[in-house]
């Protein structure tokens, strides 16, 4: 199973000349809307877990365990996060963490768990999810090869509806890599783009919620998981 390991970045103005001199080439303009959603309670984000619906897709981002040395730089500036994509695994995965939820989901028949929208809005209802955050995204994404074992590194630009841009540098893992490895990789492509932040930068959702959401984003802050 994949993992994200990901550096957020502010876009320049010239960011897409230094991304052409460091190699990297375009693979495509994208516009999507993503639905993010969470209980009332804020169960599921409030463990760092991530249900997300992308033009239709799910994919639950899911924490990992793997920060052992968090006072290394590569390693505090990137985050890191299981994905999962098939949408029965999904749901037994929230079913999980949404336990008191798990017998009204087990009671609903197997006709109404197939696929399609309907049965979508089914199981959100049955475990009381609602949609916390949506906005739609324009993306310009590149890839680079990487100078390690990793493969190719992906570089997103995105502008997001609510006048927000911010850049991605990411690289996928296998579960139970070398994630570090995949974090260096990572640093020297932020090296080789001259940026030179010391903190995380805020991605789309840290300030969807604060701006949006601030009950919502001041909770994330109180359990350390923003």
């Amino acid at each position: 199973m994949p993992v994200e390991v990901e550096r957020k970045f502010v876009c320049e103005a010239d960011i897409q000349e230094k991304l052409k001199d460091i190699g990297a080439v375009c693979i495509g303009q994208y516009h999507f809307k993503d639905q993010y959603y969470d209980s009332t309670d804020f169960t599921l984000t409030l463990k760092d877990f991530w249900l997300r619906r992308r033009e239709g897709s799910w994919e639950l981002k899911c924490p990992t365990t793997s920060r052992t040395h968090p006072e290394e730089k590569a390693e505090a500036l990137c985050t890191n996060y299981r994905e999962v994509t098939d949408l029965p695994q999904i749901k037994s995965e929230v079913m999980k963490i949404m336990k008191h939820c798990t017998e009204a989901f087990e009671d609903s028949s197997e006709e109404e768990q197939m696929n399609g929208y309907a049965e979508d809005e089914r199981w959100l209802q049955d475990l009381k999810l609602v949609c916390f955050a949506e906005y739609t995204t324009q993306r310009c994404s590149y890839t680079l090869e990487s100078d390690g074992a990793e493969g190719r590194v992906r570089v997103d630009l995105d502008q997001a509806d609510f006048d927000y841009c911010v850049g991605e540098i990411e690289v996928l893992v296998l579960e139970g890599d070398d994630i570090q490895s995949a974090q260096q990789v990572i640093q020297k492509t932020a090296e080789k783009l001259g940026l030179g932040s010391e903190k995380k930068i805020q991605g789309k959702m840290d300030v969807y919620l604060q701006r949006y959401r601030p009950e919502h984003y001041a909770k994330l802050i109180s359990a350390h998981v923003l």
